[in-house]
């Protein structure tokens, strides 16, 4: 788990010209240790840009990214201690259910049955149990993210785990099963989620805060709805 500091972050893809056009506008915010998070906007806003700045996949153009008070600007992601979810499921086809979810410790030499009890954990929060003896190849697509989601939940030691549209390939009717279930990942384990989403339902009924981007200059405030005092603290940021 860890408090991400990010520093006069911005990122543009094209600084050849006399004005660079800002896929990420420079600003500075902070994720808690063990807040839920989700970043909410349209396609193209910057979303995606912003999650793989902090993850390492990108290196920023601007400012710093900070791990528990730690400039990790310049690590790769192998060295940032963080787990990421993409939009479409990523599987190793060759390995059974119980292989992939294994995968992330056994690369971290723990001990046969410290493996076996964190994957047989994580297939009980998934619905994944029945599964574990199947060649992933042949799931459904809901299933392969099910895997996906899992092999970035198996490791209780990350600082934060990353979702990039998660859902997108979930049967609409499995997905408020999923939404609860990461909820109770965030209380049961304390882990950072950053979740990135342009569906506003998701973000709110998900996330303790909600960070909404859009274009134009940085700005941010905070705002709770009247009617309910558990609603999610609004934040926005403009990007181009």
């Amino acid at each position: 788990m860890a408090r991400i500091d990010l520093d006069h972050l911005g990122h543009t893809y094209d600084s050849s010209g006399p004005q660079s056009t800002y896929a990420l506008e420079p600003f500075t915010h902070t994720w808690e240790d063990g807040e839920t998070y989700a970043i909410l906007g349209p396609s193209g806003c910057g979303k995606t840009t912003l999650l793989n700045a902090i993850s390492g996949i990108i290196k920023p153009s601007e400012g710093r990214v900070l791990f528990e008070g730690k400039d990790v600007t310049e690590l790769p992601t192998a060295q940032r201690n963080i787990a990421q979810v993409f939009q479409f499921p990523v599987i190793y086809r060759t390995m059974t259910v119980f292989e992939n979810l294994a995968f992330p410790l056994v690369c971290r030499n723990l001990p046969e049955q410290v493996i076996k009890a964190r994957v047989l954990e994580v297939a009980e929060l998934l619905n994944l149990t029945s599964s574990l003896h199947l060649a992933a190849l042949r799931l459904s697509a809901d299933a392969k993210q099910l895997i996906s989601l899992g092999r970035g939940l198996v490791r209780n030691d990350v600082a934060a785990i990353l979702l990039d549209e998660p859902l997108t390939v979930i049967d609409p009717q499995l997905k408020f099963e999923l939404r609860r279930k990461l909820k109770e990942v965030n209380r049961r384990y304390g882990l950072t989620l950053v979740y990135v989403t342009h569906d506003q339902t998701e973000a709110m009924t998900l996330a303790n805060k909600v960070v909404v981007m859009n274009r134009g200059a940085a700005s941010f405030r905070s705002e709770r709805r009247s009617s309910c005092s558990s609603a999610p603290r609004m934040h926005s940021w403009g990007t181009s």
